[in-house]
């Protein structure tokens, strides 16, 4: 299990992972940010660039901001920054 700082742009003209702001994971989705689909948006494309199942993601703290922290079941912390392509921190 690791954690993962996102911070969220939504209402974006497509999903992407953009790179990294400090410790946290810059990440655009065209969803906007109501009733949950910005989150829900999130948590798939983090599991698609993961490569873990989409129910391996879920928000952990920061339903309603930009700063999120995602909980990523499946892998360990280690092995999700190098798959993010994490710079050595």
């Amino acid at each position: 299990m690791a954690y993962l700082n996102v911070r969220v742009t939504p209402g974006a003209r497509q999903d992407a992972v953009s790179g990294w702001q400090g410790t946290a994971l810059k990440v655009k989705v065209r969803a906007a940010p109501e009733k949950c689909k910005a989150n829900d948006a999130v948590c798939a494309l983090i599991a698609r660039t993961l490569g873990v199942p989409p129910s391996a993601v879920a928000v952990e703290r920061g339903h309603t901001s930009r700063g999120k922290l995602l909980l990523v079941d499946g892998l360990t912390e280690e092995e999700m920054l190098r798959r993010l392509g994490a710079p050595m921190l």
